[in-house]
């Protein structure tokens, strides 16, 4: 499964304002931006990001998904501190 796809069935099917996917092998990671993902339960936070991609775990393209979430400003603070280290 190509990234760029993991990356576009996200921001097509959620509320997102980034979507970052890495990884190979059926193992992957993605990072969320979302206000509103976010402010969910961790359990929420992966069923909703599992769904649109759940085809893919059927299949095996997708055996392994780890998933980090950020609020926008999160990202922001986090974007600044990695850039002056």
């Amino acid at each position: 499964m190509e990234l760029q796809e993991i990356e576009r069935i996200l921001k097509e099917s959620l509320n997102v304002d980034e979507v970052y996917a890495q990884g190979e092998n059926a193992h992957f990671g993605v990072i969320v931006v979302s206000d509103e993902i976010a402010a969910l339960s961790k359990v929420k936070q992966q069923q909703t990001i599992y769904a649109p991609l759940m085809s893919y775990f059927t299949t095996g393209e997708i055996h392994a998904l780890t998933i980090k979430t950020y609020t926008t400003e999160k990202w922001k603070m986090d974007r600044l501190l990695h850039q002056s280290s």
